[in-house]
C-alpha cells in the first residue's frame, strides 16, 4: 500500500526544497496579491485549451441529441416484476465466511 505523506511532512519538504533554492543562489520575488500574469499591452485571445494552439471552434448544437436520448428514457422504463416464491441467502459465520445457503420465504 502506498504510504501518504502527512501536511506536516509536506511543509518540511517544501521549506527543505526553498532552503536548497536560496542557498544556490536563488532569489525569490515577491508578487502583491491581484497581480495579473497577462499582459496588458497585448490583446487577450481566447483558446479552446489554455495551451492549445488552435483558436477556439465553434459549439456544436446537442439540443436535438439530448432531445431523443430523453425520450428513450422515458420511454424505456420498465417495473421489474416482484418475485415470489423462496429466495437463497448466503449465510456467514462470526468471522465473515461464508457458511451455507439457505431457502427463505
Amino acid at each position: 500500500m502506498k504510504v501518504r505523506n502527512s501536511k506536516e511532512q509536506q511543509r518540511q519538504r517544501l521549506r527543505r526544497d526553498m532552503e536548497r533554492f536560496l542557498s544556490r543562489g536563488g532569489h525569490i520575488k515577491e508578487v502583491p496579491s491581484g497581480t495579473s500574469g497577462d499582459d496588458p499591452g497585448q490583446p487577450r485571445e481566447r483558446r479552446a485549451f489554455p495551451f492549445a494552439q488552435s483558436p477556439r471552434t465553434t459549439r456544436t448544437d446537442l439540443s436535438q441529441v439530448a432531445a431523443a436520448i430523453d425520450a428513450r428514457k422515458k420511454r424505456g422504463k420498465r417495473r421489474s416484476a416482484k418475485r415470489t416464491g423462496p429466495r437463497r441467502r448466503l449465510v456467514y459465520d462470526d468471522f465473515g465466511e461464508p457458511l451455507r445457503w439457505v431457502w427463505e420465504d
